[in-house]
């Protein structure tokens, strides 16, 4: 029986569902089924039963194409009000002559998912960026060396704990399980960045129906992130506005007859617009819709680089940036990107992540958030059990309504837990440990220890 990873893009413009699995000669991408998304504004689940029904199509599409043989799902995770901050953690070690474990540094990391933000948020990623030991300052990886005192310094990505739920609800509605949530920017990255873009420095630019997700990384490390609440639909519903047109009329001018740069569209050109309930026809100028264009997307690019500036990395991008989602395919998007930031600028697809017999549908820059989502639930589905035994698995802790974490308690919580142990009748049994969000972490609790 095959394995396969499934993966579910709940976008603004469209769902996306996508299989694949691990082959000799790489990830391949089985099967990839969009439909036009309803209920989903900006990267955020609205109503819940319009995107089911865009969903279950394609689910179904998936089902009668391939050989289906898993129901859990890695679904990507974005929306406007997801933000990025510093913050960092410090632990005094009590024999400092041992050598700091991989265990030691997981529990420093997933102490910072219980830490408070604001009323209905909750932290969603935490990316370690350095590490001091004692006077050794910016240590990437502390593993193995000796010290009192280990301080992490970490990216932590803030995000709506309702978006959240109502992610879940659509999973579970839909019949699947929910795996883990995957940023969608972390997941846009991992199908169409290379090892050296994130080495050098790289700003991963995803324009997309909705919202526009910036990643920036240096010496292979996710430096920040941000989402930007304008996008492809912005576009439209300006040349909507500013021409007198439908939405889908609209569409059509932004993708037969629309430029990002003005210099670019011809001077005299022009296309008629029916009229509408016996209306004349009108002419409308290539510059006149190229205007249009470019001051949207030049409102974009001055969000983009006001993030790239407060990053601190404006100076550290050597491989410039990188731009994916369906809306890069805007005519004359990388001269004006270039023009306007300074930087080299390129659109990618997710071709060279995935294998030459991946389905077609899966080579387009689209495409770049399902095809990242696979990548990603592989790669969270090879992570070794951290906790060996129940025992240690009985150490587990739920931080947050909606995302479990897995962390050792100290000891001295320990052996309060212990004390109460004793006073229950029963004692619950943990059979497994599972990562991620939404992990099931106590599989046949007592329900008296719930």
């Amino acid at each position: 029986m095959k394995e396969f990873i499934a993966a579910i893009d709940l976008g603004t413009t469209k769902v996306v569902s996508a299989i694949g699995e691990k082959t000799d000669s790489g990830f391949r991408v089985v099967a990839l089924k969009e439909a036009p998304s309803l209920g989903v504004s900006r990267g955020e689940v609205l109503n819940i039963q319009q995107v089911m029904n865009s969903l279950l199509p394609t689910l179904e599409e998936i089902r009668l194409e391939s050989d289906y043989q898993t129901k859990d799902v890695y679904v990507g995770i974005a929306g406007q009000n997801i933000r990025c901050e510093s913050n960092s953690n410090r632990r005094n070690r009590r024999r400092s002559f041992d050598l700091i474990s991989e265990q030691e540094i997981k529990d420093m990391e997933y102490e910072m998912y219980k830490l408070k933000v604001n009323i209905g948020e909750e932290v969603l990623h935490v990316m370690p960026q350095f590490y001091n030991v004692e006077d050794h300052m910016g240590i990437v990886n502390p593993v193995g060396m000796t010290g009192g005192q280990i301080e992490g310094n970490y990216k932590l990505f803030i995000g709506k704990k309702n978006s959240a739920e109502c992610s879940k609800t659509v999973i579970e509605r839909a019949g699947l399980k929910l795996n883990r949530l995957i940023l969608e920017p972390v997941a846009s990255a991992a199908a169409v960045l290379t090892e050296d873009e994130k080495e050098i420095g790289v700003a991963m630019i995803d324009i997309g129906g909705g919202t526009t997700d910036l990643l920036i990384y240096h010496d292979n490390i996710i430096r920040h992130t941000a989402v930007i609440p304008f996008g492809g639909n912005s576009i439209t519903e300006d040349l909507k506005t500013g021409c007198g047109v439908s939405a889908k009329t609209a569409e059509q001018i932004k993708i037969q007859y629309g430029s990002c740069y003005t210099e670019f569209a011809p001077e005299n050109k022009t296309v008629i617009i029916p009229g509408i309930g016996g209306r004349d026809s009108r002419e409308v100028s290539f510059k006149f819709i190229s205007n249009i264009i470019e001051a949207r997307v030049e409102e974009i690019l001055d969000a983009v680089m006001y993030e790239i500036e407060n990053s601190g990395y404006q100076d550290k991008l050597g491989a410039g940036i990188v731009i994916t989602g369906g809306s890069s395919a805007l005519t004359h998007l990388v001269p004006f990107v270039k023009f306007k930031t300074g930087f080299g600028a390129r659109v990618v697809a997710p071709a060279k992540s995935i294998t030459y017999d991946s389905c077609e549908a899966a080579f387009k820059p689209s495409s770049s958030t399902a095809v990242g989502l696979l990548l990603n639930g592989y790669d969270i589905s090879q992570e070794p059990n951290l906790f060996e035994s129940e025992e240690e698995a009985e150490e587990l802790v739920l931080q947050s309504d909606f995302v479990a974490k897995p962390v050792k308690k100290a000891s001295a919580e320990r052996e309060k837990e212990k004390t109460r142990e004793k006073e229950k009748s029963t004692k619950s049994k943990v059979k497994d440990s599972i990562f991620g969000a939404f992990g099931s972490l106590f599989d046949g609790m007592n329900n008296n220890d719930a």
